[in-house]
């Protein structure tokens, strides 16, 4: 049948990299699901696609994007056929950016007539958030966790499933009217890493103590400042690398970014007592399948139960394209940016 998607095509700004063609999309099979999409989610993710910097992205021309919300309406032969004509919130691996999308039966969650934008938030952002706090290394009420971007996406999830542990948060943003929304989140203390030097804000508010854990998807120059920051038993969770994303001179701003993380042996890590853990959602979709699928279904029952809140950054419609995704990439948004179809 034929379908529609924005292809990227070229690195560049997002007027002149994106391009919405019409091509033929297949029949589902084996257990693949065809979902028909209202509306497609952004990530940061394809940001870094479309300037060349994510290595994870299909050769152009492609079809970025992660996550949708729409109707199944053909299941493959071997796919299960409970949300069959339902309204679901999927995952997909690449390929979100499209009017019809086929992903995985186990992939999608049946949701009723919420708000489309906060089910994006479920899937990438809110997966992400679970799987780091709830699944790979939970948050204990003791804690003291640093989010970083804590006004974004994942942050201001992460933020929510800390105080739902009673762990005592610290919010790192960059612009002054950040500071309440995440407050208002829950966040104990807030800095402003443009007002002076992050770290030792903290160290400041801390009084000799340390923190728990960081969750960091900037890496680069914040990682040796977090990794001061720690105490025994601390984890450092890096989830991104949007320091790099920031870089101008090419293969010189990657070797700088490189050079900024250091090298860090295993034996260092044991004698300190400290944890550094990598996360990469794709990776866990492509070989823990099951996991996906139960941090999917957590977060929509959590969602579902008024636990979680998911943050609406900006809600722009197809011929707004270009716009979102300069938005997006500018850093000033808070929560989620979503695309509906027009």
């Amino acid at each position: 049948m034929e379908s529609q998607a924005f292809f990227l095509t070229k690195t560049g700004t997002a007027a002149e990299a994106f391009d919405l063609r019409k091509f033929d999309i297949p029949e589902p099979t084996g257990n693949q699901v065809l979902v028909e999409a209202e509306a497609f989610g952004l990530n940061y993710a394809d940001v870094m696609a479309r300037r060349g910097l994510y290595r994870e992205a299909p050769p152009f021309p492609c079809v970025v994007g992660y996550e949708v919300v729409g109707k199944v309406i053909a299941c493959g032969p071997d796919a299960s056929t409970d949300n069959l004509n339902k309204r679901v919130v999927a995952f997909c691996r690449f390929g979100g950016y499209s009017r019809h999308v086929i992903t995985d039966d186990y992939a999608t969650v049946a949701v009723s007539d919420q708000d489309p934008i906060e089910l994006l938030a479920l899937c990438t952002q809110a997966v992400t958030a679970y799987y780091m706090a709830e699944y790979l290394s939970p948050i204990h009420s003791i804690d003291r966790v640093l989010v970083h971007a804590a006004a974004g996406g994942v942050g201001s999830i992460l933020i929510q499933l800390a105080k739902l542990k009673g762990a005592e948060v610290i919010a790192k943003v960059g612009q002054k009217d950040k500071e309440q929304f995440v407050k208002d989140l829950g966040a104990d203390h807030v800095v402003n890493y443009r007002t002076s030097e992050y770290s030792e804000q903290i160290k400041a508010y801390l009084k000799g103590k340390r923190i728990d854990i960081s969750y960091n998807p900037v890496a680069g120059s914040t990682y040796k400042k977090d990794m001061a920051l720690l105490g025994s038993g601390g984890r450092m969770v890096i989830f991104g690398g949007s320091e790099l994303a920031n870089g101008k001179w090419g293969i010189f701003s990657k070797l700088n970014f490189v050079r900024k993380m250091g090298f860090l042996t295993p034996i260092v890590l044991m004698m300190r007592s400290k944890n550094i853990l990598g996360v990469n959602m794709l990776k866990i979709a492509d070989n823990k399948p099951k996991v996906l699928e139960h941090c999917l279904q957590a977060v929509v029952e959590l969602y579902t139960e008024g636990k979680i809140k998911p943050q609406v950054g900006g809600s722009y419609s197809s011929d707004q394209m270009a716009e979102a995704h300069t938005a997006l990439e500018s850093g000033k948004t808070t929560g989620k940016l979503g695309v509906i179809w027009t």
